[in-house]
């Protein structure tokens, strides 16, 4: 019976308090201070945003531009505001708010009640930063005519539901069980192929390439973050069979619909015909959603990583079972 007790106070105890996540014991008296968490939330954010960072943060120049201004004049601003830019934008964006998902759930037992919520403002304050800064930046140097306004507000929009994806990777990441945790790592995974080739090419699309190795491997990261999502997540649960599907369906879309809007957009002749434009980009899509040398590769890459993680998962699951058991004979 004392034995039993004690069992009982070790499990239930604060110092011995256990989470779904890769932190096996905690201490929740380490709680961290509300401006650890804040500071968590801006660092991540303005990491998310260091492949534009590194490159001298200089505006592309813009079509609508009032005078005529050499590259290196244009103005700096903490975000590429260009029509051929939309995806790279939503990526700088989401993986920061994906990056503080990452350290919130890693830190959730050490965070008090409120910290999501300091989290993300840290997050929303940078975002707020580099959207109105170049807003402001932008809009002073377009011409003064409607076409320079909407142009103005449409890629002000593509940022700012950036930011509300990002808002929701964020808490799917920190907050949500695994099988929501799986949906915003795959959300965060298929924009990695676009931060890290933005990353590896601080000098320009001119530089991209090199090393051809390494810039051909990062196609296959998005896959692989995929595969690795869903064999942490693990399958033994209808929610997490769901989340599993749904990523490797959105793995197959995502990238299509991100290089239909890129090509769509960056299509200058369409630009005052936005009905030919979305005709443009919807062909694009239909066209590469069916390509099998593009759409079969990384779905099979995912499949394959995610059936080993599950494999090793469950060998080590098992392993441990049968150390506790031969601990208690």
């Amino acid at each position: 019976m004392a034995m039993s007790q004690t069992n009982s106070d070790v499990q239930h105890s604060p110092e011995h308090t256990m989470t779904d996540d890769p932190v096996a014991v905690v201490s929740p008296t380490r709680q961290l201070r509300t401006w650890q968490l804040f500071l968590i939330g801006v660092g991540s954010a303005a990491l998310g945003l260091l492949p534009w960072l590194i490159t001298g943060m200089r505006l592309p120049l813009q079509n609508l531009w009032a005078s005529e201004t050499l590259p290196d004049d244009m103005p700096l601003v903490l975000l590429p505001f260009s029509q051929y830019s939309l995806s790279l934008i939503a990526s700088l964006v989401i993986i920061g708010a994906a990056i503080a998902g990452l350290v919130g759930r890693a830190t959730r037992a050490w965070t008090h009640r409120g910290g999501f919520a300091l989290l993300l403002a840290g997050v929303l304050l940078v975002d707020a930063v580099a959207i109105g800064q170049t807003a402001t930046a932008v809009g002073g140097g377009l011409r003064d005519d409607d076409w320079s306004v909407l142009y103005l507000w449409a890629v002000v929009a593509v940022a700012i539901l950036a930011v509300i994806v990002g808002v929701g990777v964020l808490w799917l990441i920190a907050r949500a069980p695994r099988a929501g945790a799986v949906i915003g790592f795959t959300i965060a995974a298929i924009l990695s192929a676009g931060w890290l080739h933005a990353l590896l090419s601080p000098q320009g699309p001119a530089f991209a390439g090199e090393p051809a190795w390494l810039w051909a491997a990062v196609r296959w990261v998005p896959a692989v973050l995929v595969g690795a999502a869903i064999a942490w997540g693990g399958i033994d649960t209808v929610g997490r069979i769901v989340a599993a599907i749904a990523s490797l369906v959105m793995l197959w879309v995502g990238p299509t619909l991100i290089t239909a809007v890129s090509a769509a957009a960056g299509t200058r002749v369409l630009a005052k015909y936005p009905g030919e434009m979305v005709d443009y980009g919807v062909g694009v899509f239909r066209m590469a959603l069916t390509d099998p040398g593009l759409v079969v590769a990384p779905l099979v890459m995912a499949i394959v990583v995610a059936a080993i993680g599950l494999v090793a998962r469950t060998l080590i699951g098992r392993s441990a079972a049968a150390r506790r058991e031969a601990s208690a004979a």
